[in-house]
């Protein structure tokens, strides 16, 4: 009996807890950032800006949100000119959604607001502070998050940088034979990161499970109006996570932020799942050059998106 009173009181604190950050987030007001949208019309517009050729069914796995509810959004999103439809060519009944270039313009001010409220918020504290708050966070989406699923993306941490040169050349070493040459080329871009770092125009993820370092990505300065992605990695632990998509997504939405116009990456034709998720993110192939390197004869691409 004392045990499930324990829990009772437990539950107590959590809805005290949400009510508290209900407030702190703004999302009691009737419409958000005084826009005519409510927060989860801007959710399913975040989605739409950030993960290019979702479907409704997406949408609805992604956000836990009623099949019925989402298509209303959905028309009243095309009725504004927010939103187009692609048709799928393996089903013609279900579509891709796209925002148009009335959706992004639409949609970017109630992003750089909410951007806004957020780092107002964050200024409050100081930086220990803010890491303490995000390691909470990180700790309570682990708790309740999806435990099979279960991941977290944070800022590179010192040793993390030699353990994705090492387990990068690990696994295309196992996968398909390269040899030292390409640990040599990975060492290289992950010092070059190091030395030269610039935090208003790169970025490192490094993506975290059990307390172990599943993955990673890097955005770098190609030039004033150039990002390039570099050094995509899942181990095959975590592959069917999503984990590598999300990071193309977190690439994204970072190039946007800082200004850049335009991302590439290069790849080889044999990285037939992460050529999927860069085609999925809407990357386009550009260019494709033969080159003998790591020991085998190679196709080289580039790909490029526009922002």
């Amino acid at each position: 009996m004392a045990a499930e009173q324990r829990l009772h009181e437990r539950a107590g604190m959590v809805r005290s807890f949400n009510r508290f950050y209900t407030r702190q987030i703004g999302v009691l007001h009737e419409h958000l950032l005084e826009s005519s949208f409510s927060l989860t019309e801007v959710r399913i517009l975040y989605e739409l800006a950030h993960r290019p050729m979702l479907t409704s069914s997406d949408i609805c796995r992604e956000l836990g949100l009623n099949a019925g509810y989402v298509s209303r959004v959905l028309k009243g999103f095309e009725k504004k000119g927010l939103i187009t439809r692609i048709p799928l060519p393996s089903d013609r009944r279900a579509a891709q959604l796209q925002l148009t270039d009335h959706g992004r313009e639409t949609y970017l001010p109630l992003s750089d607001a909410s951007q806004r409220e957020v780092v107002a918020m964050l200024k409050r504290l100081s930086e220990p502070e803010q890491n303490q708050l995000i390691e909470a966070m990180h700790q309570i989406e682990s708790l309740l998050g999806d435990t099979d699923a279960n991941y977290m993306l944070r800022d590179p941490q010192p040793g993390d940088m030699g353990w994705i040169v090492h387990r990068q050349a690990v696994l295309y070493a196992q996968e398909y034979g390269w040899n030292s040459e390409y640990e040599a080329l990975t060492a290289d871009i992950v010092a070059k990161y190091l030395r030269d770092y610039d935090p208003q125009w790169e970025r490192c993820w490094v993506v975290e499970k059990q307390g172990s370092v599943v993955g990673s990505v890097f955005v770098v300065r190609e030039d004033e109006a150039t990002a390039k992605l570099r050094l995509l990695y899942v181990d095959p632990c975590a592959r069917g996570l999503g984990i590598g998509g999300r990071l193309v997504d977190e690439c994204l939405r970072f190039a946007r932020q800082a200004g850049y116009k335009k991302i590439i990456l290069w790849t080889n034709s044999v990285l037939v799942g992460a050529r999927k998720i860069y085609e999925r993110a809407g990357f386009e192939l550009v260019e494709e050059t033969p080159h003998h390197s790591f020991g085998k004869d190679l196709v080289g691409q580039v790909w490029s998106r526009e922002l």
